[in-house]
């Protein structure tokens, strides 16, 4: 199968049965790349999109101008001067990225993350138990922008709409990519820009997705992506699980303990089982310590 030539699914769903097989052969820990059959759908075009931003509270969408470096800070990222919904309907033109955040809050982009999300739902179930905290991102990018060095707390599978793009995937709990001290500033709120190296790049995969490709993308395995020459529609479909819960709060709790001068402990590959010490961090939070 290539980016070219992907396979439809039968009967309406989403991701067609070899999707769901790689998927299965990759989750959790592993990225993955996957085919699907929303490209086209009429909620992901330019015009529903932008009426859809117009729609939602600020603090859902975020957007500045494209084409950024690696790893430019968060405080460094320049606004493109426009509104939200003249970004997305010029932008092809106006060289900027946008993300609008928890589109599920619209009942029918709800219902469009369910039925995806519905069709994964068993394979995680086996690995990670219940799918929590579903959402759903939609990210939008003119020709060569850049999504700077980042990482994610969610399980994620990214739905390549309209246009190319090139994702470049690092493997995750590498603390060469991602410091501990990072990992903690990130749980307690810290920006999800990474630092970047320039030696860094031979780790990673790069994956280009035209539409009708996906990626998985494991939890918090870094990731930077270069969009093609034409205008580039993305939808995220994303979970959380009690692994992704349980690595948060061991390296929040590691981060009680670093400010404390006392000792921190490593976070496991499967941080669900290290049930005393999520326990003993449950504690004290609830004390307020």
């Amino acid at each position: 199968m290539t980016a070219h030539s992907p396979i439809a699914p039968a009967d309406g769903a989403t991701f067609p049965d070899s999707a769901r097989a790689a998927f299965a052969a990759a989750y959790p820990d592993e990225s993955a790349r996957l085919n699907h059959g929303l490209a086209g759908h009429g909620l992901l075009t330019l015009d529903a999109l932008a009426g859809l931003a117009e729609r939602m509270p600020a603090q859902s969408v975020e957007y500045n101008l494209g084409k950024l470096p690696l790893g430019v800070r968060p405080e460094d990222t320049p606004s493109n001067g426009l509104t939200l919904g003249e970004t997305i309907r010029t932008i092809e033109t106006n060289g900027s990225w946008a993300v609008l955040k928890n589109v599920e809050r619209d009942p029918a982009y709800a219902a469009l993350l369910d039925a995806a999300l519905a069709e994964l739902e068993p394979i995680v179930g086996q690995k990670t138990g219940p799918m929590l905290h579903r959402e759903a991102f939609i990210f939008l990018s003119s020709p060569g922008s850049v999504t700077p060095f980042h990482m994610d707390p969610e399980h994620n599978i990214l739905l390549q709409i309209m246009g190319t793009k090139t994702m470049t995937v690092f493997p995750a709990r590498d603390e060469h990519l991602v410091p501990a001290q990072k990992s903690e500033d990130f749980h307690g709120g810290g920006h999800r820009n990474l630092v970047w190296q320039d030696g860094f790049k031979t780790q990673g995969k790069a994956v280009r997705l035209a539409p009708g490709d996906a990626i998985h993308v494991p939890v918090k395995a870094p990731h930077f992506v270069e969009n093609g020459p034409t205008v580039s529609v993305s939808l995220s479909v994303t979970w959380r699980s009690e692994r992704s819960v349980a690595e948060g709060e061991l390296h929040s709790f590691n981060a009680l303990l670093r400010k404390r001068g006392l000792p921190v402990a490593t976070v496991s590959a499967q941080p669900e089982r290290q049930g005393l010490r999520r326990l003993v961090y449950r504690v004290i939070r609830k004390l307020g310590a």
